[in-house]
């Protein structure tokens, strides 16, 4: 999923582009700072108040990456590339 008129998805974009992916192996997202990060969506907080809605990424050396929706560029799912 890219977002093509600017450089950040939208937050419900975000979100319904993550929720099938919930706990599949091999997800890369691409942050708007370019950072990328790769492994299995883990958790995905976007209902309390007062916080920044965000998604947890289980990398494959063990490190879990929170990764915040406004700063997201790109989600890839590699699954689908085999």
């Amino acid at each position: 999923m890219t977002m093509e008129d600017s450089s950040k998805v939208e937050i419900t974009k975000a979100l319904a582009a993550l929720q099938p992916l919930y706990g599949k192996d091999n997800v890369e997202i691409i942050t708007t700072d370019g950072r990328r990060v790769r492994g299995q969506v883990r958790s995905m907080k976007n209902t309390q108040a007062l916080t920044t809605p965000s998604v947890k990424i289980l990398c494959a050396n063990g490190q879990v990456v929170k990764i915040p929706f406004p700063t997201i560029a790109e989600i890839k799912d590699h699954n689908l590339a085999e």
